[in-house]
């Protein structure tokens, strides 16, 4: 299974599926070479974005400046940027969803 985060020479890139409207924002599993994460805001007006990127900020102990929309900004499916070259990102990266956990 292909992971859904890549190496780049400025930090790593996401690709996400969204699910917003959620009761809380959490990482529900993998969905093929996607994390797919519900969001506890509404698709309205870009807090559904936001609220993705607090969140990553939050999970990643990074601040919200490291993270970048870069594609999907009106789409489920997503793609961030995260510009942090800690050397410990990978694995904190791989944390949030583990191998054996697919969601349907």
């Amino acid at each position: 299974m292909a992971d859904f985060f890549q190496p780049t020479c400025q930090g790593y890139v996401l690709r996400l599926t969204v699910a917003p409207g959620a009761r809380r924002t959490e990482v529900v599993g993998r969905q093929g070479d996607r994390l797919k994460v519900r969001v506890a805001a509404p698709p309205e007006k870009g807090a559904a974005n936001r609220e993705l990127l607090a969140f990553l900020a939050r999970a990643l102990n990074l601040p919200k400046s490291a993270f970048k929309l870069t594609l999907g900004t009106r789409s489920r499916t997503k793609v961030v940027a995260v510009n942090d070259l800690s050397p410990d990102l990978g694995r904190r990266l791989s944390l949030l969803a583990p191998a054996s956990q697919e969601s349907a």
